[in-house]
């Protein structure tokens, strides 16, 4: 069974319809023991980082994902749920959960013709293979909608890059935790895959 975080964050409709149409038992919650018991855990998100952050402490869910990861349960984070595994977010100056040591970064991009938030399909390239990513070819792509990225302190937790304007990661993980800043949700048979991969993935 398959946790998907509620932590009013939105998107979570999108999520469970995807792992339907695969044939993936899914739950939503918001209860912080769910999510410490569960075999899987998804971890999406749209809206601010600091609001975010906020709702997972009053929820008690904050605790709950830090003692899932440390356990060794499989994360996968998708969107804002990439963004705050990180330390901290630019985004309000924001403290965050802090499983992968790095920050969200607000795009700063050279050509002022690019538009902000980033939004659309982008090809991603693979730089570091995973287990998440096996089938990908180059010039999948998948859907984007965001103004800030990840950016971890250690580069070998880089999986994917993303060109817009700049390159910037797309997929970032360690150990049991795995993190898209797209929507792998929205992103057609390519995006199902990759859930599929996350479904039969054993973190070693």
């Amino acid at each position: 069974m398959i946790t998907i975080v509620d932590y009013n964050a939105g998107n979570l409709t999108s999520v469970r319809r995807a792992l339907a149409r695969l044939g993936l038992p899914a739950q939503v919650s918001a209860d912080p023991d769910t999510v410490r018991r569960a075999g899987r855990i998804i971890f999406p998100g749209v809206g601010h980082a600091a609001a975010a952050m906020a709702a997972l402490r009053s929820r008690g869910l904050e605790a709950a994902l830090r003692e899932a990861f440390a356990r060794g349960t499989p994360i996968l984070g998708i969107c804002l749920g990439c963004q705050i595994v990180l330390s901290r977010s630019e985004e309000g100056d924001t403290p965050c959960l802090g499983l992968l040591p790095g920050a969200c970064l607000r795009f700063r991009l050279p050509d002022p013709a690019l538009k902000i938030p980033h939004m659309g399909w982008n090809a991603v390239r693979v730089v570091r293979p995973h287990p998440v990513l096996a089938h990908l070819r180059p010039g999948d792509e998948f859907y984007f909608v965001h103004s800030y990225y990840p950016q971890p302190d250690d580069p070998t937790c880089v999986h994917t890059t993303c060109e817009y304007g700049l390159t910037f990661p797309a997929a970032i993980g360690v150990d049991n935790l795995f993190a898209v800043q797209f929507h792998a949700e929205k992103s057609g048979p390519v995006g199902l895959r990759l859930l599929q991969n996350f479904a039969e993935w054993e973190p070693c």
